[in-house]
């Protein structure tokens, strides 16, 4: 993988992380959070859908690392909204 294919494998994780946060109410994340989320938010999104046989589309191929998108913007808004769970809440 070259170095411009991973800056857009990290592009994308930002996008999906920072959606996916969104989704479940947080806001105002770093990138590097984002990032994170976008990544966790895969590999959950990814294991929830194979073991609920759920088709894996769609697919960003960078370089020969495919990355699941929609999977990873569900699987970072489950992530983070397990995460809520355990923060306190702002009044």
């Amino acid at each position: 993988m070259n170095i411009f294919s991973f800056l857009f494998l990290l592009l994308i994780a930002a996008i999906t992380g920072s959606i996916g946060a969104g989704i479940a109410g947080r806001r105002r994340l770093g990138c590097l959070t984002s990032i994170v989320l976008g990544f966790i938010g895969a590999l959950i999104g990814t294991f929830i859908a194979q073991k609920l046989n759920l088709p894996l589309f769609p697919w960003i191929k960078i370089g020969s690392h495919p990355f699941p998108i929609i999977w990873a913007v569900l699987g970072a808004a489950l992530f983070v909204a397990f995460l809520n769970l355990f923060s306190p809440s702002k009044k």
